[in-house]
C-alpha cells in the first residue's frame, strides 16, 4: 500500500489572506462566548483561589435549559419555525433568562454543596482541587444518564442571514447579537464588581478574606453570589453556544469549550474580569486564524499553542491584574 502524500500540516497563507476579515468576525462572536464563560472562571479565582473546573457542566447546563425551553415553546427538532421576527425575539429572551436561571442555581448549590464544607473544615487547596475535577465528572455522568448520550435535535429559531459586509466578509445577524450582548452583559459585570456594594465586597474578599470579615462583609454570602453571577453568565453563554452550534446540547459538551475559557481565564490575567474578557476574544480570532493557515484539524492546537507561548513571556497572562487589586 502506497504512502500517503498528503502533508500532515498544511501552511496555506493565501487562504489566510483570503479569510481575514471572515475569520475575524466569526472569531470575535466565538472569542465573545468564551469571554462569558471565562468570566465565572475568573471570578471564583479571584475570590477563592480555586479552578472551579465543574464550571464547564455549569454551562452545558444552561444549555440544555435554553434547548428544552425551546422544547416547551412546542419547536420541534429540524424544523425552522415560520414566526414573525418579534415572537422569535422574545422566545430567545425567554429561553435565555431560563437558562442563566438554571445555570445560577446550578452553580449556587455546587457552591453549597461541594466547596462550603470543606472550606468549613479548612481543607487545603489540593482538596478543592480534586473535589471540582469530580463534581465535573459527576455533573457529566449525571446529564448523561439524564438525556443520553447522543446530541440532541437540532432547533435553530434564527438563521444567520447576511446583514452587511466588512472588506467583503458577510457579518451575520447572529455574530451581531452574540458580540453585541456579550459586551453589553461583560460591561453590566464589571460595572456590577467595581461600582456596586456588593462588589466592593467581592473585591474586599478577594484582597483579604479575614479583614473583609472583620469589617463586617459576609464572606459566606459574598462567595454565593460569586458563583451565582458566574452562573449566570455561563446560562447566557448557553444560548449563544446553541444559536451558533444547534446541535450543541450534549452531555459533555462543555468539556472542550470549558477548558478553552479556562485558557481564555489565564491568557488574559486570570482573576481580572477585562482580562477574561481580551483573552477570549484573542482566543477565538486565533484559533480561526490557525484553522485556515494550518488546517481544521489544528483549530484547538492553535489555542493551546498560543496560552504556553504568552505565558512563557507573560506568565500572569495579558493584562495580570488580579481582582483584589482591581479598582473603579
Amino acid at each position: 500500500m502506497a504512502a500517503s502524500t498528503e502533508p500532515w500540516i498544511n501552511f496555506d497563507v493565501g487562504l489566510l489572506i483570503d479569510r481575514f476579515w471572515a475569520n475575524t468576525i466569526n472569531g470575535l462572536a466565538y472569542g465573545s462566548i468564551y469571554a462569558l464563560v471565562a468570566l465565572g472562571y475568573t471570578l471564583v479565582y479571584g475570590v477563592l483561589q480555586l479552578i472551579n473546573f465543574a464550571h464547564s457542566e455549569i454551562f452545558i447546563l444552561g444549555v440544555f435549559g435554553v434547548y428544552l425551553t425551546f422544547l416547551a415553546f412546542g419547536f420541534e427538532p429540524g424544523a425552522i419555525p415560520n414566526l414573525p421576527l418579534g415572537f422569535i425575539i422574545v422566545d430567545l429572551i425567554v429561553a435565555g433568562l431560563v437558562g442563566m436561571a438554571v445555570s445560577g442555581l446550578a452553580a449556587i448549590l455546587l457552591e453549597r454543596t461541594a466547596y462550603r464544607p470543606l472550606r468549613r473544615r479548612n481543607a487545603p487547596r489540593l482538596a478543592f482541587l480534586i473535589t471540582a475535577i469530580g463534581a465535573s465528572f459527576v455533573l457529566q455522568q449525571v446529564i448523561r444518564i439524564w438525556r443520553g448520550s447522543n446530541p440532541e435535535g437540532t432547533i435553530r429559531l434564527l438563521p444567520p442571514s447576511p446583514v452587511f459586509t466588512i472588506f467583503g466578509a458577510p457579518v451575520t445577524n447572529l455574530q451581531i447579537i452574540i458580540f453585541v450582548a456579550s459586551l453589553a452583559m461583560f460591561f453590566v459585570a464589571d460595572t456590577f464588581v467595581n461600582r456596586t456594594r456588593l462588589g466592593r465586597g467581592i473585591r474586599a474578599v478577594a484582597q483579604d478574606p479575614n479583614t473583609a470579615t472583620l469589617m463586617g462583609v459576609n464572606r459566606e454570602r459574598v462567595i454565593t453570589i460569586t458563583f451565582m453571577v458566574g452562573g449566570v453568565l455561563a446560562g447566557a453563554a448557553g444560548l449563544f453556544y446553541l444559536m451558533t452550534i444547534p446541535q450543541g446540547a450534549v452531555y459533555n459538551g462543555g468539556f472542550l469549550l470549558g477548558i478553552k475559557a479556562f485558557t481564555a481565564a489565564v491568557l488574559g490575567g486570570i482573576g481580572n474580569l477585562r482580562g477574561a474578557l481580551l483573552g477570549g476574544l484573542i482566543l477565538g480570532v486565533a484559533e480561526n486564524y490557525g484553522q485556515s493557515l494550518f488546517g481544521g484539524d489544528w483549530r484547538d492546537i492553535v489555542a493551546f499553542v498560543l496560552l504556553v507561548v504568552v505565558l512563557m513571556f507573560r506568565p500572569t497572562g495579558i493584562l495580570g491584574e488580579s481582582l483584589a487589586r482591581s479598582r473603579a
